[in-house]
């Protein structure tokens, strides 16, 4: 049979243990023909390799076949540490606000897009009294031997038969119950504190007119009610915020709330507050933050909507840093325990704002309002 003539054009096919290195690599892999077996590929590549050459784009996609299709490269990240965030001072807070977003602070934007106005941050601000709101104006020690024996005199008058000494009695146990309640963080009550006293000195309880001991402690604490003065600027201060519509409280640790309620009519003082609380009324005192918390009850106010101003570091500024609302600290003269705790804590209790001067804050509350 006649054996048809190879043509110009094309290739004999690779025949079984032929070398491939004798044909073109581009005629060892024509369409419908089985892929290069690794032992031929091995030996085109060793050709290649002794030839000194690369191989070309054809020959790579022969033998290998065509490239892997190119993956989407993700972003890698490092892993990055969280920064701590910056305290800025209510002072740079307003800076920024008036440099860079003037408009909020006056509610433009708001104006501007139809917009009701938004609602003030701050809705309330609640003040300690002992040397806050008011100061002694004559040492504390000199004013309980004076209502002691006032308190003393006046039992001794109705019939009861008391020790000489018992006025001395009188001072140790109200500083007791004191010391107790800051212990304890619960008000021990004074009236209490004198029935303790009269039975511990062997006074029968049997003989004891609740009246007369009401009566005697309403003289112990008489000097003290008419020795407080209000503080400079408070005047100015309260009546500026309750103008701009603030809620007002007074929460004060006291161990007779009958006088403290009457120690604010002497001062002239209640129209300014929707709350007067002492904390013999309820019976835990600050820094218990259950205290401060009954003023946002009653306003149905949130933490942060409120501001707490206070003398006292361990008492105001700490329990209002542990509610959650504005702080305020009341600098200034204040009593030797006090001023003893505000050194201690100097460094761990951060109010946000200092102020020597109380007609300084409703500038303060109105840059936090808004």
């Amino acid at each position: 049979m006649a054996t048809q003539e190879n043509r110009p054009d094309e290739e004999e096919p690779v025949q079984e243990g032929e070398d491939v290195g004798d044909h073109d690599i581009g005629a060892v892999l024509q369409p419908g023909q089985e892929p290069l077996t690794p032992e031929e590929k091995e030996r085109f590549l060793a050709r290649a390799r002794s030839e000194g050459r690369t191989l070309t784009s054809e020959e790579m996609y022969a033998i290998f076949g065509p490239p892997p299709e190119e993956q989407e490269q993700k972003p890698v990240y490092a892993n990055v540490m969280p920064q701590e965030a910056a305290r800025l001072t209510p002072e740079e807070v307003f800076a920024l606000q008036q440099d860079f977003f003037p408009g909020l602070a006056s509610g433009a934007l708001s104006t501007l897009a139809g917009l009701p106005p938004p609602p003030p941050l701050v809705v309330g601000v609640i003040f300690d009294f002992d040397e806050t709101i008011a100061v002694r104006t004559r040492p504390l020690a000199d004013l309980m031997a004076e209502g002691a024996a006032l308190a003393a005199a006046y039992m001794r008058s109705t019939g009861m038969e008391l020790a000489d000494d018992i006025a001395h009695h009188i001072v140790e146990a109200r500083r007791f119950g004191e010391e107790k309640s800051e212990e304890e963080r619960e008000e021990h009550l004074a009236d209490d504190a004198l029935t303790f006293l009269l039975q511990f000195v062997g006074y029968p309880i049997s003989r004891m007119d609740p009246a007369v001991l009401h009566r005697a402690v309403d003289l112990l604490f008489a000097p003290e009610m008419t020795a407080w003065a209000l503080r400079p600027g408070v005047l100015t201060a309260l009546k500026s915020l309750q103008a701009t519509g603030l809620q007002l409280a007074l929460l004060a640790n006291h161990s007779c709330d009958r006088v403290f309620q009457r120690t604010v009519d002497y001062l002239k003082i209640r129209p300014f507050f929707d709350v007067c609380l002492s904390s013999s009324s309820v019976e835990y005192r600050k820094p218990d933050i259950r205290f401060f918390q009954l003023a946002l009850e009653r306003w149905g106010a949130l933490p942060h909507e409120v501001v707490v101003i206070g003398d006292s570091l361990k008492h105001d500024i700490a329990a209002g840093l542990e509610l959650g609302a504005l702080t305020v600290l009341a600098a200034g003269a204040t009593s030797s325990q006090v001023d003893l705790d505000n050194q201690l804590l100097s460094t761990s209790v951060l109010p946000d704002a200092v102020i020597e001067d109380l007609a300084q804050l409703p500038a303060l509350v109105e840059r936090w309002r808004d």
